[in-house]
């Protein structure tokens, strides 16, 4: 089982794709609640070049107040990261974590609803991207 899903974007930029997830992860009721932009902060920390890469931390906060109900430690896979990348070739890829590969390490049968319903809208929000 893939532990993300993704796809290659046609003929976006970076700045607009980051602007296109928002809204698409929007549409689905999520909200960001935090972006870290990995190449600045690879170049500050470290001094290094490297491709364009931001995570986009969401929240979808009914489906994480009802996670967080069934398991108070579930919090450590919270928010659900969005990474929007730049390919060597140029491209635009855009990948979500998948949560129904990540509940499998937690053992409680009462996240697995909210997880394939997670599921369901974070592939919703990749497959509206174009």
């Amino acid at each position: 089982m893939s532990y993300y899903f993704s796809k290659i974007l046609k003929e976006q930029d970076f700045d607009n794709a980051i602007e296109q997830v928002t809204l698409a992860l929007k549409a689905e009721g999520f909200g960001v609640l935090t972006e870290i932009d990995i190449t600045q902060t690879l170049k500050n920390k470290l001094g290094v070049d490297f491709k364009k890469y931001r995570i986009l931390g969401a929240c979808n906060p009914p489906y994480a107040y009802q996670a967080l109900s069934h398991e108070d430690k579930i919090g450590l896979f919270l928010p659900c990261n969005v990474v929007v990348m730049e390919n060597d070739n140029g491209a635009i890829e855009v990948a979500a974590v998948d949560p129904v590969a990540s509940m499998i390490a937690v053992k409680n049968d009462s996240l697995g609803n909210v997880a394939t319903e997670i599921q369901d809208k974070l592939k919703a929000v990749i497959d509206s991207l174009n």
